[in-house]
């Protein structure tokens, strides 16, 4: 890295479930992100268009975006920012490898529109909550990974909406 990134850090904002709702909220989170996430059931091609305009983007197809405009959307990425390594799929209960064996920083989810960060194994398993129509009394979340230094934190955050 070079020096200015190790002092002001990179970060990747990361969110899911838009199910066709970009909130207003959700892009002013997500602003001063060097890429953004999404970890499926995105709705409709102008929420990945909207994400475009804020930062470079790699998406996943959740189980409800269908048809023509998802076929160019894998099910599965690898997310490579600088030494960090993160898998990028929408079911977590789909996982297909093991991300210790695979070498992975991290595992990022959504599908469950549950927020949650926690370690495993020494991997991060990030899912970032619901960023669009609210579901029971689930709080409506994105999330950012913050890198520096070789450091990695990851944060929830609460669009209060």
């Amino acid at each position: 890295m070079a020096p200015k990134e190790q002092e002001a850090g990179r970060i990747v904002g990361v969110i899911s479930d838009t199910h066709g709702l970009l909130r207003p909220e959700a892009v002013a989170e997500l602003r001063g992100s060097e890429l953004i996430v999404h970890a499926g059931d995105i709705g409709n091609p102008e929420v990945l268009d909207e994400l475009r305009v804020i930062a470079p983007l790699i998406a996943v197809r959740g189980n409800t975006d269908k048809g023509g405009w998802t076929e160019t959307l894998p099910e599965t990425e690898v997310v490579q920012v600088g030494e960090f390594s993160f898998y990028l799929l929408h079911d977590l209960s789909k996982l297909d490898l093991d991300p210790v064996a695979a070498d992975l920083t991290g595992v990022i989810s959504g599908h469950s529109h549950r927020p949650e960060v926690r370690e495993r194994g020494g991997v991060l398993f990030l899912n970032p909550g619901s960023a669009g129509p609210r579901r029971f009394n689930l709080p409506v979340t994105v999330a950012r990974l913050c890198m520096r230094d070789g450091d990695l934190d990851a944060e929830i955050v609460d669009l209060h909406v």
